[in-house]
């Protein structure tokens, strides 16, 4: 499907200010919210316990809370909505040990006057349990990225994974400002969402970055840019589908998926406009920044190019047994 006319070339890069000094602008609130606010760590990495309630009627967390926080235990518990009036979420920083013993038999006689409800869960992760977690989780971060670096220095230049990996701290950073603008707890999924996050925006600058370098092999032009913004517009119909049909799948599991994926999905609506935006504004002007030449590149395919025939070209020779 095609729906920007094949014929015509969009002056991306021309353009382009603007947006890195959005970019720039956004990158850094993400960074001064971040120092500022911290991030809100949920019970998989800062260790606790979540007891989730459900009501036949309206919960009434006013009653909840008295009732709740006079038992010692439960002092420093916060009980919020999840999803609907009638449930809501218990949670208190407390060790396993403590806790264990019936703990839904415990939560139950406590609310006992309060109306009609059921314990629907209740989880818990010790501190340690939850600092073991958080580690791994930086490290899964790091590995991913220095992965990536190595993927793309292989099967590219240096130059483009420079500019692959400054567009996924980008988009990640910008994902991370939004989490402690809204206050998202920072647990196991949305770890995932993260990872999920690095391994889409990838794609979508590979892909660009893909057809930038076939295109530099096939043109007789030596501007970069021009270059670039010939390979965007070629690719602007399919990356334009792609993230479409994969926002919208999004955004309905964000709508109607419950407040359990409900940071997930957030998470992954945000990476995605960004992942989309940056293979464009952020990662295909780094390349003109980073100084790559196009006449520097193809002198070196042309090198590789010629060494191929000439290996193929003993090859034969030796399978004839002229060599």
């Amino acid at each position: 499907m095609q729906i920007f006319s094949k014929d015509k070339t969009y002056n991306f890069m021309g353009k382009s200010l603007p947006f890195i000094i959005l970019s720039l602008i956004m990158v850094m609130a993400s960074y001064v919210m971040l120092g500022s606010k911290g991030l809100n760590y949920g019970i998989d990495f800062s260790g606790g316990t979540i007891v989730q309630v459900k009501y036949d009627q309206v919960a009434p967390i006013k009653k909840m809370r008295e009732k709740i926080i006079a038992n010692e235990m439960f002092s420093s518990a916060t009980i919020t909505k999840f999803g609907s009036p009638n449930e809501v979420i218990i949670r208190f920083m407390s060790s396993t040990v403590s806790v264990q013993e019936d703990l839904s038999d415990i939560v139950t006689n406590l609310l006992d006057g309060t109306g009609e409800f059921e314990i629907r869960r209740v989880d818990m992760v010790g501190p340690k349990v939850g600092s073991e977690l958080r580690e791994k989780g930086i490290m899964a971060m790091l590995v991913s990225v220095m992965a990536i670096l190595m993927y793309i220095t292989i099967r590219f230049e240096w130059r483009f994974a420079v500019a692959s990996i400054f567009a996924l701290i980008h988009d990640i950073s910008i994902a991370i400002g939004a989490l402690v603008v809204f206050s998202i707890d920072i647990n196991l999924d949305i770890l995932a969402a993260l990872l999920t996050l690095l391994g889409y925006s990838l794609n979508d600058t590979i892909i660009v970055f893909d057809r930038i370098r076939e295109d530099i092999k096939k043109s007789k032009n030596f501007d970069l840019l021009s270059i670039i913004n010939f390979s965007i517009s070629k690719t602007l119909s399919r990356t334009l589908l792609t993230s479409l049909t994969t926002f919208f799948v999004v955004l309905t599991l964000w709508l109607y998926g419950g407040e359990i994926i409900h940071g997930f999905g957030f998470t992954l609506l945000v990476g995605i406009l960004v992942g989309t935006y940056s293979s464009i504004f952020v990662a295909s002007p780094m390349l003109k920044w980073l100084n790559f030449s196009v006449e520097n590149y193809k002198s070196k395919e042309a090198k590789k190019e010629k060494m191929k025939i000439e290996k193929e070209k003993m090859r034969a020779q030796y399978d004839k047994g002229i060599v």
